[in-house]
């Protein structure tokens, strides 16, 4: 059973263990010939605690947590590499970016290397070219992440006017020295950990391959 079913069968527990105490105390009291003054008090204790029991299970109802709210991103989907790259690093990309998109929350993304874009997937924005600001810098001067959760709230979302406009969450993940590989969500907070760490783990895959196969100073890329 999914965590999320055994979740949702422990808030119902409440409702149907009150709806079944209270409904024992009605077959209790019709099945009684004579009542006593100490079994009203009984019943009546027992039909209070019943009561809050199934009150607390529709509570638990109310309260369980929403997934985050997703949007359509604008753009057209498509795939555009750059020009002259490697058969061995066009398959290393294609590879990876197929895994981000199938198996995380990624709708678009670009990969940023040497200086030059050469992939971009998925959702694709208006714009090809990518001019890094400051988050982007920020990347590739520390060598660490930076997840923005909710795009919307970060003044310097502007500087990502390469993925679509309405993005709602990015990941920017340091490949190696020299690059970024940088993921719109289509839902705010919607990158796990776990997710996270996979992601991570594909960048360094990357920065291995394009160390190895490709030197952007010399080649004629466009």
């Amino acid at each position: 059973m999914a965590k999320s079913d055994q979740n949702r069968v422990l808030r119902l527990l409440p409702f149907f263990a009150g709806g079944l105490a209270g409904l024992l105390l009605l077959i209790n009291r019709l099945t009684t010939v004579q009542l006593t003054e100490s079994q009203a008090r009984s019943d009546v204790v027992g039909v209070i605690l019943s009561g809050v029991m199934i009150l607390v299970g529709i509570i638990w109802q109310q309260v369980q947590p929403r997934p985050p709210e997703s949007v359509t991103l604008s753009g057209q989907q498509g795939m555009e590499w750059a020009a002259d790259l490697p058969d061995g690093v066009k398959t290393e990309l294609a590879w990876a970016s197929h895994l981000l998109l199938t198996n995380t929350v990624t709708k678009s993304l670009v990969v940023y290397y040497q200086g030059m874009v050469l992939l971009r997937r998925g959702i694709l924005g208006a714009k090809a070219q990518v001019t890094p600001g400051k988050i982007l810098q920020r990347v590739l001067e520390t060598g660490k992440p930076v997840y923005l959760v909710d795009l919307k709230l970060y003044p310097g979302r502007v500087e990502f006017d390469y993925l679509p406009e309405n993005t709602q969450g990015i990941i920017c993940q340091p490949i190696g020295k020299e690059g970024v590989l940088i993921l719109g969500a289509n839902a705010p907070r919607s990158y796990t950990k776990q997710d996270e760490n996979w992601i991570e783990g594909i960048a360094d895959k990357l920065a291995d391959t394009l160390s190895k196969n490709l030197d952007l100073s010399q080649a004629n890329l466009s």
